[in-house]
């Protein structure tokens, strides 16, 4: 286990990392688009997906580089050119003007993301406990979604929504200060001449050719299905549904963020079969079931209810799936594995994208975003019988989460070359 202190470095570089682009993005970006910008359903859908393309290119490259240089050096450089792009997205006057600075915030982000989420094997030497380590990493994350959004809430009570994005550049230098810090174990890297291409190329046939990882890497895009739509419609539900101010937005993503920390506390502490293939379809049945209870309701008490519940289940959810990846993965394409993820997950957000805005035009704002989580409960419950054959293929190993480092992660030979 590496030592101490640099695990509280990443937790806390997590944390403050988070916290300001969780604050930047549901009351600066969704607010400034919606509010200040007056955008609509389709308007908010482009620019949604203006930013997921952006982040599934920015993951594709980035999962490369940490196989390469490793999560440390990616995520500081990475943090340090955020800290431009972040302060650029104040000058955005108009719609087409904050999709391109957008944009380019979420490619130079989107490395961020995928660094911190390839550090737990770097961390749990030995490959030991990777559920506690990513559960502490998830429980950072899961703190500033629930401060970060309330901190944008009174910023833009008391001042201009522009100063969102100042906070969003500071965290992001503090982060990559602590982030130096840290002593990691080097890449594990083979003798290769290979393209970068080749080599991202290389890492995704790898994940694809594992059936395990490949469930996970399915069943974690169907998990993002059921958000998809809230990109383009969750301010429009506050807006018109609801009928409140752009600070609510902030108000209830940061009980969403709670929800979040309790849940991912919860997940060490849960029996050993939750860590399996079966668990995870389970869980992800329960997240699409979520957008119920978060949205089936005007009534704000209610609403703030449904997304602590909602986002206890998520929790859970995403360290269960980040622990699974790292477990059954080769240490050798740990990035380009979990820069995989990270692009099926943009996919998985921007699916929705193309049909809620005529769908809430149709039925409704909030008929339509219930409608997108019972689809992705559907698809999770019809994979069930794949679960329950990877399960078996494993041999359904009897562990709990806070005891995995009895299983060793599976180091299958990577070709150099395609």
């Amino acid at each position: 286990m590496a030592p101490r202190r640099d695990i509280a470095r990443l937790v806390a570089a997590r944390f403050i990392s988070r916290a300001g682009s969780e604050a930047a993005f549901f009351v600066g970006v969704w607010g400034k688009a919606a509010y200040e910008l007056h955008a609509t359903a389709g308007e908010l859908a482009i620019l949604m997906f203006v930013l997921s393309v952006s982040m599934m290119l920015g993951s594709t490259i980035s999962g490369v580089l940490i196989d390469r240089h490793g999560p440390r050096r990616v995520l500081v450089f990475a943090e340090i050119v955020f800290v431009i792009a972040a302060i650029a997205v104040m000058l955005a006057d108009s719609l087409p003007v904050l999709a391109v600075l957008v944009s380019v915030w979420a490619l130079v982000g989107s490395p961020v993301v995928t660094a911190g989420a390839s550090f737990a094997p770097y961390l749990a030497r030995d490959e030991q406990q990777l559920a506690k380590v990513n559960s502490l990493v998830e429980g950072g994350g899961s703190l500033a979604f629930a401060v970060g959004p309330a901190v944008g809430a009174l910023i833009v009570t008391y001042a201009h929504v522009n100063w969102v994005f100042v906070i969003d550049a500071v965290t992001s230098l503090v982060a990559a200060i602590l982030v130096s810090r840290i002593s990691l174990q080097p890449p594990v890297r083979q003798a290769t001449e290979a393209s970068p291409f080749a080599e991202f190329r290389d890492g995704v046939r790898t994940a694809y050719r594992l059936r395990p990882v490949r469930y996970y890497l399915l069943l974690g895009t169907v998990a993002w299905l059921s958000f998809g739509a809230f990109g383009s419609l969750e301010p429009l539900f506050f807006r018109d549904v609801v009928g409140t101010g752009i600070e609510t937005l902030g108000w209830m993503n940061s009980l969403f963020g709670l929800g979040f920390i309790v849940g991912a506390a919860t997940l060490p502490r849960l029996p050993g079969r939750i860590v399996s293939a079966r668990g995870l379809a389970a869980m992800i049945t329960l997240v699409g079931l979520g957008t119920v209870l978060y949205v089936g309701s005007t009534d704000l008490r209610i609403i703030g209810a449904g997304a602590f519940v909602w986002a206890f289940v998520i929790g859970i959810t995403e360290p269960l799936l980040r622990t699974l990846m790292h477990r059954d993965s080769p240490r050798a394409a740990i990035g380009r594995v979990m820069g995989t993820a990270e692009v099926h997950r943009r996919a998985g957000e921007l699916i929705p994208l193309a049909f809620a805005p005529t769908l809430a035009t149709l039925i409704g704002v909030q008929p339509a975003l219930i409608g997108f989580g019972v689809v992705a409960s559907l698809l999770a419950v019809g994979s069930a019988f794949e679960a329950r054959a990877i399960d078996r293929r494993m041999g359904e190993r009897d562990i709990t989460p806070a005891d995995i480092e009895a299983v060793p992660l599976v180091d299958e030979p990577i070709s150099p070359t395609p």
